[in-house]
C-alpha cells in the first residue's frame, strides 16, 4: 500500500479514541506545566512525565514531513498540541507591541477570490515536487510529542537592547507618539547575545560560538545494502515484461481506476495496456509527420499531460511512448497561462526538445484555448502539438509491425522532473537499465510478489506513485487499486476500506496505530522509507517476516542539529527530537553520509550531513545540465586525508541523515527545506509546525502556510507568509502574529525576521495545490505578495550589524596639519579668479545704462503660450522704478531705510518695483504671492516674512491687494495686522526729485528671505558692496555682456534665482528671456522652445523645472524636433540649487534630449546657500565638471575615499560648478573648526566679498548665529573671516587646468549639516537612504528619511495601488540593511505629494517630521519594525 499522510489524521479523527482516554492523556501532558487544570485528576499531576511509548510520541522526524498543504499540517493537527501551546502562551507575559496602522481603504478586501475560503485540504505540494523524505509507502509522523514538549519551552522573546533617549518636546497626545512609545519599549529588552557580534565587511571568517558542540564520533564507514538476489526467469527489460503478461495472461488486471463517489470505473487489464501501448507507438511514429518527414524518431523526447484522475490513459501513454522507444516527460496540467512555476516547466521542455504533448481528450478541452480554438502557448513554453491518446485519434497497427522489444541498456528511458529550492525546473534523466533495477531493488525489499494487490494513493506520473504504481507493478503482474486525490479529500477513509474490500498488503504510519490497531492492523507491518529524485529510493524498512532488526527511535537534543550534530538526549527535556529510521539501505547500494558545504567529507558518526547513494538504479544526470550533474548531482566523497572512497561517483540524495545503530537510516531533513540563520540549520517545516500549533484555525488556513529565507545583509532571514480568514480581525492577526514570533523564537532559537499575511487564496499554487514555495519568495522579494497584514523584526534577527562607532576625542587641529604634511596631503582650499584689481562702478548703474542706452532691451517675460508678455529696454525700467520711488515717499511717506514687502508675480514689474525700493532709500524684501487656491498654507508664510521682515508696507498688484484683504485670507490669518499695503498699477507719471545714493557700499540693500530644508526661515542681509560683487562675480565667470541673451527659468524670490532674474542683466547689461516656472504645469515645452527660438547660449534652471521637462516632454521628443525644437546652440546649462548635485536627473536630462541637439557637456550644477548665494557656477569657460565615485562606507566616517565606477557601495558625486572669481573656500573641521586635509569630510567655508553680511531676524537669535558669517579658523590661516555654510563636502585637485593654467580644483558638495543623521555613532546622509529606497520598487515615487528618538522613520509616497502599500515595508527594510547597515524602526507608506517640496524643489524633511508626529500625513499604511 503505497500512501502519503494528509489522510492519516483525517483518519484519526474518526478512530477510537475515547473522550476519557482523551482527558487523561491530555492531563498527562500538560501535569507538569500547569499547576491545576480543571477536570484533570490531581493525582495525575504528580505523576512522571511523559512515558514514551509508540502510542503518546508517533515516531517521525521533524523533517520527515512532507511540505506545504494539509500533507503537512494535518500532522500536526491535535487538540491536545494546540491547547499545550495556549497554556504555554497563557504563562507567556503578554507584552503589547505597537500595532500597525491602516486606512480604512486597505482593510476592505475588495477581491470576490477573498471571501472565498481556499481549499484548505488541497494537495501536498510534495505530491508534485519532493517529499520529505519520501516514503513509497508512508511518511512518518512529525514527532508531535516534540512539538508538544518543545512549545512549554520559556516563550521569552527579547529583543535587541537599544538606548533609546526619549525625545522631549513630543506631542505626548499623538497617536504616533504614543505607538512609538509602544515600540520603543519592546525594544529595551535585551536579546540573547549576538551569535556575531559584528560581520567584517570584507568577508573574513567570524569565530564560531565557543559554546557550540563539535562532532566527536569517528569517521563514518560507507554502509552497503544486501547483496541483490539472483532471479531466474528475471526480464531483460521492463518491456520484456510488459510483452510476457500481455500475451501470457491477458485478462489478468493491472490497474483499477476509482471515480470520486469511489466506485471503481475502469479495469485496464494486461492484456489491454499491451494492445493499446502498441497501437499508441504505432500512431506516434507513422502517423504524425510534418512535410512528409516523420515528426517523431527514436529517443525523441514527449511531454505527457495527464490529469491526477485518469491513471490508466497515462499508463497507456508512457508505456506506448517506451514501445516507440520515445523518452516520455510527464509534467503536470497547466490550468491558466500564468501557473506558478509554469515558465519553469517551459523551459525543461525547452530544453528537453519537446514539440509534441500527449494528453487526454476531457483534459485537452479544458486547456486555455487562443482565438483560433488551438491550445494557447505558455508562458515560457516551446511551440507544441497537442495529440490526444483516446482510442477514436490511435491506429491498429498492421499485422506485421512488431515494436522492438530490446534488453535494458543505458539509452534513456524516462524524464521525471524536479523542482530546486530556487524555483528552477531541472530533468532527471533515468536508464532503461537503471529502471529495471529499480524495480528489482523495489521487488527484493518489499517482498513483492506475481499477482499482487497494492493500494497506491499517490502520484502516479511522478516518484514513488511512479516507482511503485506503475513500473514495479508491471514487473510482477500486480493489480494496483488507484486512489484519485479528490477522493481522498471527500472521504479520508476510502484508501483504509479499500484495502478491506481488496485484501490488499497495507503499510501505512505508526501515527494511527493506536487508532487502528483494534481494527487487526499489526503495528510490524508499518513500513516508512526515504527517497529523492536524484536517487530514488534511498532506504526502506523491510517487512518483518525478512528477519530484520527492530525499528529504531532516536531522542535528539535540537540544539545539536541545528549545529548538525546528533546528541542524544532525554525525552525529559522540552526541545528535542524523536525520529524514527526509514529502514535499511537498498540491495546492492553503497551509502555515505557526506558535510552539507564545502569538500565532499564523510560525516563523522555522530555529524548530520547529506546521504549519497551509489547504486545501478539512481537517475544518471539532469538533462542537458552537465555542469550541475558534476557539481550538484553527483560527488566524489573523501576521507579525511583526501582519498577518494569509491572509483564510481555517488549521487546526492538532497536529503539530510546520519546512519544510526542496527545500520538504520535515519532522516532529519531536506536540502531544499534547509535555512542556515547566523550559522545554525532550521528546517522550514519545522517552523511551520511551531506556527500552526498557535490558534491556528482561528485566523490562517491550515496547509496555506509558507516559509522560507532570504539573503539580507550577509544572512539568511526567516520570513513566514500564511494565508488569512476574511473575518480575522486586524487586532486577532496581528496577536496572533506576535505569538507565532514568540513561539518560534523560544523553540528554534531563530527570529523571525518577516511575518506576512495575505488574502485567501492569492498565495501560488503548486500543481497539486499545495503552495509554490519559490514563486512566494520571488513575489516576495519583487514586492508583488500584496499582504493584507505585515510584521516585520529586524531587531530581533539582525545580529550582525557593525559595531556601532565610538566617537574618539577629535586630533587637535595643529596634529591635524602636521599630519597631513607628513602624508604628503595638502590642506583642503581653493580660490576662484582673483579679483581684487578691478575696480568696480559704484554709481548707479541703472540710471547709467537709461542715459547711455535708452532702448536697448534687459527683460523679455514670456507667457504659457511663449509669446511675449513683457518687455523692458534701459530707459523703460528707470521710468518705472522712478514712479514706485515717487509713490512709497508720497502715498506710503516712507523714510530712508523703511523695509518694503514686494509681493508680485514673477514679471518685470517685481524688477521694477525692487529698483524703485532702491530709488527711494527703503530695503526691499521679495516675497512669494499667496497661492489663491492654497491660501491656507501659502498665506501665512507671506504674513510671517512681512513680520519677521519688520516691513513697513506692501507693494502689489490689484489683485493680489484684495486677495490679501479678503474672506478667505481671514480665515487663515488676522488681515487687521497688515502694514500699509499699496498697489502699483496705474501710478502716476512722475519723476523721482532725487535718486537716494547710499553713504557707503556697506549700506544695506536687500533682504533675501528662504525657507530652509529643515524648515527655518532665514532673511540674510545683503549690502550695496555684495550686491555689486555678486554681479561682477557673474559676469566674469559667465562672460556676460551687453549683446549676450540669457534665458532664466527659476523662481525670482531668493537666493541665485533672485540675482539672475533682478540684479544681473542691470548690472551686466544682456538681455534675460524670462520664463515663470509656474507656466510650465501648462505648458511643459515652454522653456526649451524658448531657449531654441531666441538661440540662447546660457540658460539656467532648477531642479523642479528639470524634473518636468523630463517627465512631462520624456515621450515627446520626436513631437518637440518638428515643431523644430533644436538646442544644440546651448553651451552651458545650470541648474540653480542649494543642495547635492541630482546625478540622476542631470544625467536622465542629457540623455532625453540628446536627440534634441543638446549636448552631453552642457548640463552643470551651481552651489549657493544662505551665507553666499553663489558660491560654485559653471560659467561658459573652463574645464567640464568631473565626476568622482566615493566608498559610501568611508563617507560615513567623514572620510573621503575614491573608488572605480561600478564598484560596490560606491556613491557617484558630480562637481558643483567653478568656484566664482573673488571666492575663497576651505574645508573645515565642524567640531574643532580647524583646516582639513583633502581626504576628509568637512563643512565648507566661504570667504568672498559677496558673503552675506548676516541674519535678519526678529528672534534676537543674532548672537547665536553671528560665527555663521564671521568666523576664523583655530589653527593655520587664523586672519581670515569666514562664513560658515553648513554644507559638507570637500575638495580634490584634478588633473585638468583652469585657464589661468593652475590645476583645478573641483568643489563637491555633499550635503547639509543640520539634515545628516547621527545613528550607530556614524553619520548617513538621508538623500543616499532615500536613492536605495525609490529604488527599491518600481511604484516608490518620492521617498523621504528623518529619525525620531534613535529610530530611523522612511516615508514613502506610493504611485500605484494601495494594494501594494505592504509590499513596501520588507523591500525598504531589506534594502536599508543591505545598503546602509540601519534598521529602520517605522515605514509609512503616503499618498504622492505628501511629501512637502519647497520652491527649489527640495525636501522639506523637518516639516515632514512634524507632519508625522502630529499625525496629519493620512497615511495609507504605518508599519513598526520590532
Amino acid at each position: 500500500m503505497i500512501h502519503h499522510n494528509p489522510f492519516l489524521s483525517l483518519s484519526l479523527s474518526v478512530g477510537d479514541i475515547t473522550q476519557k482516554g482523551y482527558e487523561k492523556k491530555r492531563g498527562k501532558l500538560l501535569a507538569p506545566y500547569i499547576p491545576q487544570i480543571q477536570g484533570v485528576d490531581p493525582s495525575l499531576q504528580i505523576e512522571h512525565r511523559i512515558q514514551t511509548s509508540s502510542q503518546v510520541a508517533p515516531p517521525g522526524s521533524k523533517q520527515n514531513k512532507p511540505r506545504a498543504a494539509n500533507s503537512r499540517d494535518e500532522c500536526f493537527r491535535s487538540d491536545l498540541h494546540t491547547e499545550a501551546v495556549q497554556a504555554a502562551l497563557a504563562k507567556y507575559k503578554e507584552r503589547k507591541m505597537p500595532m500597525p496602522s491602516k486606512r480604512r481603504s486597505v482593510l476592505v478586501q475588495s477581491s470576490v477570490e477573498a471571501c472565498t475560503p481556499p481549499d484548505t485540504s488541497s494537495a501536498s505540494e510534495d505530491e508534485g515536487c519532493c517529499v520529505k523524505p519520501h516514503h513509497p509507502f508512508t511518511v512518518t509522523f512529525p514527532s508531535f510529542f516534540y512539538l508538544i514538549l518543545s512549545i512549554f519551552l520559556s516563550l521569552y522573546m527579547s529583543y535587541l537592547l537599544l538606548t533609546l533617549s526619549l525625545s522631549k518636546g513630543v506631542p505626548v497626545n499623538s497617536r504616533v507618539s504614543s505607538k512609538i512609545q509602544q515600540l520603543l519599549n519592546t525594544l529595551k529588552r535585551p536579546k540573547r547575545p549576538p551569535l556575531r557580534e559584528f560581520f567584517v565587511d570584507d568577508f573574513e571568517e567570524l569565530l564560531d560560538d565557543p559554546n557550540q558542540p563539535k562532532p566527536e564520533g569517528g569517521e563514518m564507514r560507507p554502509l552497503n545494502g544486501e547483496p541483490l538476489g539472483v532471479v531466474t526467469n528475471w526480464p531483460p527489460s521492463l518491456l520484456a515484461s510488459l510483452q510476457r503478461w500481455g500475451t501470457t495472461q491477458p485478462k489478468s488486471p493491472c490497474l483499477t481506476a476509482l471515480d470520486n463517489a469511489s466506485k471503481p470505473i475502469y479495469t485496464l487489464t494486461y492484456g489491454k495496456l499491451w494492445t493499446r501501448s502498441q497501437k499508441l507507438a504505432y500512431t506516434l511514429l507513422n502517423k504524425l509527420s510534418t512535410r512528409n518527414e516523420p515528426l517523431l524518431r527514436p529517443g525523441d523526447r514527449v511531454a505527457l499531460v495527464f490529469p491526477n484522475n485518469d491513471p490508466v490513459m497515462f499508463m497507456v501513454a508512457f508505456y506506448g511512448c517506451l514501445l516507440a522507444e520515445l523518452v516520455p516527460v510527464p509534467i503536470e496540467v497547466p490550468l491558466t497561462r500564468k501557473d506558478a512555476g509554469s515558465q519553469q516547466v517551459g523551459f525543461l521542455l525547452g530544453s528537453c526538445g519537446v514539440t509534441l504533448a500527449l494528453t487526454t481528450d476531457a483534459c485537452q478541452k479544458g486547456l486555455p484555448k487562443a482565438q483560433t480554438g488551438e491550445v494557447v502557448t505558455f508562458k515560457g513554453w516551446p511551440r507544441l502539438l497537442w495529440f490526444v491518446t483516446d482510442g477514436k485519434h490511435v491506429v491498429k497497427p498492421p499485422k506485421d509491425w512488431h515494436p522492438p522489444i530490446r534488453d535494458a541498456s543505458n539509452e534513456i528511458a524516462y524524464i521525471e522532473y524536479k523542482t530546486s529550492k530556487e524555483g528552477s525546473t531541472m530533468g532527471i534523466t533515468v536508464s532503461h537499465s537503471a529502471m529495471l533495477a529499480h524495480c528489482h531493488v523495489l521487488t527484493q525489499a518489499c517482498g513483492y510478489t506475481e499477482g499482487e494487490i497494492i493500494t497506491n494513493v499517490l502520484d502516479f506520473k511522478r516518484d514513488a506513485g511512479l516507482w511503485h504504481g506503475v513500473l514495479t507493478s508491471v514487473m510482477n503482474r500486480m493489480h494496483v487499486i488507484s486512489i484519485p486525490y479528490s477522493l481522498m479529500k471527500v472521504n479520508p477513509l476510502s484508501w483504509i476500506q479499500k484495502v478491506h474490500t481488496y485484501k490488499g498488503s497495507i503499510s501505512s504510519c505508526d501515527a494511527f496505530l493506536n487508532v487502528f490497531q483494534a481494527r487487526g492492523l499489526r503495528p510490524e507491518v508499518i513500513c516508512p522509507c526515504a527517497s529523492s529524485s536524484e536517487a530514488m529510493t534511498v532506504a526502506i524498512r523491510r517487512p518483518p517476516e525478512m528477519g530484520v532488526p527492530p525499528p529504531g527511535k532516536a531522542v535528539l537534543s535540537m540544539s545539536g542539529l541545528s549545529y548538525g550534530v546528533i546528541r542524544v538526549d532525554t525525552e525529559e527535556k522540552l526541545s528535542v527530537l524523536t525520529v524514527q529510521d526509514v529502514g535499511q539501505v537498498m540491495p546492492g547500494a553503497l551509502v555515505c553520509v557526506i558535510r552539507v558545504e564545502g569538500t565532499p567529507y564523510l560525516c563523522r558518526t555522530d555529524e548530520v550531513g547529506e546521504i549519497c547513494v551509489s547504486s545501478s538504479s539512481t537517475g544518471i544526470s539532469y538533462y542537458g545540465l552537465p555542469g550541475m550533474t558534476k557539481n550538484v548531482f553527483e560527488t566524489i566523497p573523501v576521507t579525511s586525508s583526501g582519498a577518494p572512497i569509491s572509483d564510481r561517483p555517488f549521487t546526492r540524495t538532497s536529503l539530510l541523515g546520519f546512519i544510526g545503530p542496527d545500520n538504520l537510516v535515519f532522516v532529519v531533513g531536506k536540502m531544499d527545506g534547509l535555512m542556515v540563520v547566523s550559522g545554525r540549520r532550521h528546517n522550514a517545516d519545522d517552523v511551520v509546525a511551531t506556527a500552526l500549533a498557535v490558534e491556528p484555525m482561528k485566523f490562517v488556513y491550515r496547509g496555506r502556510i509558507a516559509v522560507f529565507s532570504v539573503s539580507v545583509l550577509h544572512d539568511e532571514r526567516i520570513v513566514v507568509v500564511a494565508e488569512q480568514r476574511p473575518d480575522g480581525s486586524e487586532e486577532d492577526s496581528f496577536q496572533w502574529m506576535s505569538r507565532v514570533l514568540q513561539a518560534i523564537d523560544s523553540i528554534h532559537q531563530a527570529g523571525v525576521y518577516c511575518l506576512a499575511l495575505v488574502p485567501a487564496n492569492t498565495l501560488p499554487k503548486a500543481p497539486l495545490g499545495g503552495i509554490h514555495i519559490s514563486e512566494t519568495k520571488q513575489r516576495f522579494l519583487e514586492g508583488a505578495l500584496h499582504p493584507c497584514n505585515v510584521l516585520m523584526c529586524p531587531h530581533t534577527c539582525v545580529t550582525n550589524l557593525p559595531k556601532p562607532r565610538q566617537k574618539k576625542p577629535e586630533v587637535g587641529p595643529a596634529s591635524m596639519i602636521v599630519g597631513n604634511l607628513v602624508a604628503g596631503k595638502r590642506i583642503a582650499q581653493a580660490c576662484g579668479r582673483d579679483v581684487s584689481q578691478l575696480e568696480d562702478n559704484d554709481q548707479d548703474v541703472l540710471q547709467w545704462r537709461a542715459q547711455a542706452t535708452p532702448d536697448h532691451p534687459l527683460f523679455l517675460l514670456l507667457n504659457a503660450k511663449g509669446t511675449v508678455a513683457n518687455t523692458a529696454s534701459c530707459v523703460q525700467l528707470h521710468k518705472r522704478a522712478e514712479r514706485v520711488a515717487v509713490a512709497l515717499m508720497e502715498r506710503g511717506r516712507l523714510n530712508t531705510g523703511d523695509h518694503v514687502a514686494l509681493v508680485y508675480p514673477p514679471g518685470v514689474d517685481l524688477i521694477a518695483t525692487f529698483y524703485g525700493c532702491l530709488y527711494a532709500g527703503c530695503v526691499p524684501v521679495t516675497v512669494r504671492p499667496p497661492h489663491p487656491q492654497n491660501l491656507a498654507t501659502t498665506l501665512p508664510t507671506v504674513k510671517m516674512i512681512v513680520e519677521v521682515s519688520k516691513s513697513v508696507c506692501i507693494l502689489t498688484t490689484q489683485a493680489i491687494m484684495k486677495l490679501l484683504k479678503s474672506k478667505e485670507a481671514a480665515a487663515a490669518v488676522d488681515i487687521k495686522t497688515w502694514p500699509l499695503i499699496l498697489d502699483t498699477d496705474d501710478l502716476p507719471r512722475k519723476r523721482i526729485p532725487q535718486i537716494y545714493k547710499p553713504p557707503t557700499p556697506e549700506m544695506l540693500a536687500y533682504l533675501d528671505f528662504s525657507v530652509s530644508t529643515t524648515g527655518i526661515l532665514a532673511g540674510v542681509k545683503m549690502s550695496h558692496a555684495a550686491t555689486s560683487a555678486l554681479c561682477r562675480s557673474i559676469k566674469l565667470q559667465c562672460e556676460l555682456y551687453p549683446s549676450r541673451q540669457i534665458a532664466i527659468c527659476l523662481d525670482p524670490y531668493c537666493g541665485l534665482g533672485f540675482a539672475l532674474w533682478c540684479l544681473c542683466s542691470v548690472y551686466s547689461g544682456h538681455q534675460s528671456i524670462l520664463v515663470p516656472p509656474l507656466e510650465l504645469e501648462t505648458n511643459p515645452s515652454l522653456w526649451l522652445s524658448a531657449v531654441s527660438q531666441f538661440k540662447v547660449r546660457v540658460t539656467f534652471c532648477s531642479y523642479s523645472v528639470m524634473e518636468m521637462c523630463t517627465k512631462g516632454l520624456g515621450s515627446q521628443t520626436e513631437a518637440l524636433r518638428l515643431r523644430n525644437v533644436n538646442l544644440s546652440c546651448v553651451r552651458t546649462c545650470m541648474v540653480v540649487a542649494e543642495e547635492r548635485p541630482r546625478i540622476t536627473l542631470t544625467q536622465s536630462f542629457s540623455k532625453i534630449f540628446k536627440d534634441l541637439g543638446l549636448s552631453s557637456r552642457a548640463v552643470s550644477t551651481t552651489f549657493g546657500c544662505r551665507v553666499n548665494v553663489a558660491i560654485c557656477l559653471q560659467g561658459t569657460s573652463g574645464p567640464d565638471p568631473t565626476t568622482v565615485y566615493l566608498d559610501m562606507r568611508a563617507l560615513r566616517h567623514d572620510r573621503v575615499r575614491l573608488v572605480e565606477r561600478g564598484s560596490p557601495h560606491s556613491l557617484p558625486l558630480t562637481e558643483s560648478g567653478k568656484i566664482l572669481p573673488g571666492v575663497k573656500v576651505i574645508i573645515a573641521n565642524t567640531e574643532t573648526k580647524g583646516p582639513l586635509g583633502d581626504s576628509h569630510l568637512g563643512e565648507i567655508w566661504v570667504s568672498s566679498p559677496h558673503n552675506a553680511t548676516g541674519y535678519y531676524t526678529v528672534y534676537g537669535e543674532e548672537a547665536l548665529h553671528a560665527d555663521h558669517f564671521s568666523t576664523r579658523l583655530s589653527f593655520g590661516d587664523t586672519q581670515t573671516l569666514w562664513a560658515r555654510t553648513g554644507y559638507l563636502g570637500f575638495l580634490r585637485r584634478t588633473e585638468l587646468t583652469d585657464a589661468s593654467g593652475e590645476r583645478h580644483d573641483a568643489l563637491y558638495v555633499v550635503g547639509s549639516l543640520d539634515e545628516t543623521l547621527e545613528l550607530r555613532g556614524v553619520r548617513y546622509h538621508p538623500t543616499d537612504i532615500e536613492t536605495s529606497v525609490i529604488r527599491s520598487h518600481k511604484s516608490i515615487a518620492e521617498c523621504a528619511v528623518f529619525t525620531w528618538t534613535n529610530l530611523l522613520v522612511v516615508v514613502v509616497e506610493l504611485e500605484g495601488s494601495e494594494q501594494e502599500a505592504l509590499d513596501l515595508v520588507a523591500l525598504v527594510t531589506n534594502v536599508v540593511l543591505e545598503e546602509h547597515y540601519l534598521i529602520v524602526g517605522v515605514v509609512v507608506v503616503v499618498d504622492p505629494g505628501v511629501i512637502p517640496i519647497n520652491s527649489r524643489g527640495e525636501k522639506q524633511r523637518m516639516h515632514l517630521r512634524d507632519g508625522f508626529l502630529a499625525d496629519q500625513l493620512d497615511p495609507i499604511y504605518v508599519a513598526y519594525n520590532m
